[in-house]
């Protein structure tokens, strides 16, 4: 339905993400992925969304050779948690501890969508809260291990095993979670048609 609507448009997903690469197939869209490098740094000043709305029109600012037809998505999740922003662990080590904090406790997952076109910029995001079980310290262990979840906003993937049996509560979006408010990518393409 969405690829009948967008069919005269030109979607490029700046995403490495499989997730988010696999989402837009799921949407049934047409779309081919652009990759370029950006330095991830935001101001310190920057709370919650204010931070992945940021980076989301950051990554977007540096395709500057779009056509009229063109419809450039880009996109940032962050976990917020304690007044804090936990993005991609460094190591193993860093994803146990992230974990760790997040155990027993309640914190937002928040992800950004930019969506650039030649003669406007439009930023949606979307939260989700998040409640996870009173992990073991073997639990949280052998997740690290076994997934090395470097590659996922506070060190873990809800469609993974540390969410089958650690998350207890959700409030949201559950593809929020995983990297994309779907239902937001596809209400603001519709407008964008």
């Amino acid at each position: 339905m969405l690829k009948g609507i967008v069919k005269d448009k030109n979607i490029i997903l700046a995403s490495g993400s499989p997730r988010r690469q696999q989402f837009f197939k799921d949407l049934d869209l047409d779309f081919s992925i652009q990759l370029k490098e950006v330095e991830e740094v935001y101001p310190d000043h920057l709370k919650a969304e204010e931070i992945s709305d940021y980076l989301a029109k950051l990554k977007a600012s540096v395709f500057t050779d779009l056509h009229p037809k063109d419809i450039l998505i880009t996109s940032d999740t962050i976990v917020w948690h304690n007044s804090k922003a936990l993005g991609k662990p460094k190591d193993l080590a860093e994803a146990s501890e992230m974990i760790n904090s997040l155990s027993g406790d309640t914190h937002e997952v928040i992800t950004s969508v930019c969506f650039k076109t030649t003669n406007q910029t439009i930023v949606v995001h979307q939260t989700t809260k998040v409640t996870f079980k009173e992990l073991s310290a073997e639990e949280i262990e052998y997740y690290v291990q076994t997934y090395k979840p470097l590659d996922k906003a506070g060190a873990y993937g809800i469609q993974e095993w540390i969410g089958f049996i650690g998350i207890s509560n959700i409030e949201g979006s559950h593809f929020n979670v995983m990297g994309l408010p779907t239902h937001l990518v596809y209400e603001t393409l519709r407008q964008l048609a």
